[in-house]
């Protein structure tokens, strides 16, 4: 994403690509479940739970609620780590890795839009700013 975007086109973005999320027929993900979807998917891993919830802040329960929605829709699974029993690994997934796909495919289409010219938006061609 280019660096001189404002930071109305970011929140463009960010509006567009979740309204897309929401639309599509797929894994509708709270935006805890989704930060813990891409820290897992996006940092080198491996992941815990007590090592995610240091990431981002927040409790080792919320973490563990995160996982079971995202172990619910295959997009990430845990397995005790077998060099410490008491630790969790959490793993990618097949279906976990096409959910990234397809949510880069969306961010790129919502950035796309974003990149229009003002004459095209207001023409309507493009993404209106009064209709989002």
């Amino acid at each position: 994403m280019a660096t001189n975007q404002s930071t109305d086109q970011l929140v463009g973005i960010l509006r567009d690509t979740i309204v897309s999320l929401v639309r599509r027929d797929g894994p509708d993900l709270s935006a805890r479940q989704l930060g813990v979807f891409l820290t897992c998917y996006l940092q080198d891993g491996p992941h815990t739970v007590r090592g995610l919830a240091a990431d981002l802040n927040v409790s080792k329960p919320a973490i563990t609620r995160a996982l079971d929605r995202l172990g619910e829709l295959d997009l990430a699974r845990r397995k005790v780590d077998p060099l410490d029993r008491r630790s969790v690994l959490v793993q990618r997934t097949m279906k976990g890795a096409a959910f990234l796909r397809d949510l880069r495919s969306i961010l790129n289409e919502a950035s796309s839009v974003a990149r229009k010219p003002v004459a095209e938006v207001s023409t309507g061609r493009g993404r209106s700013s009064a209709n989002g």
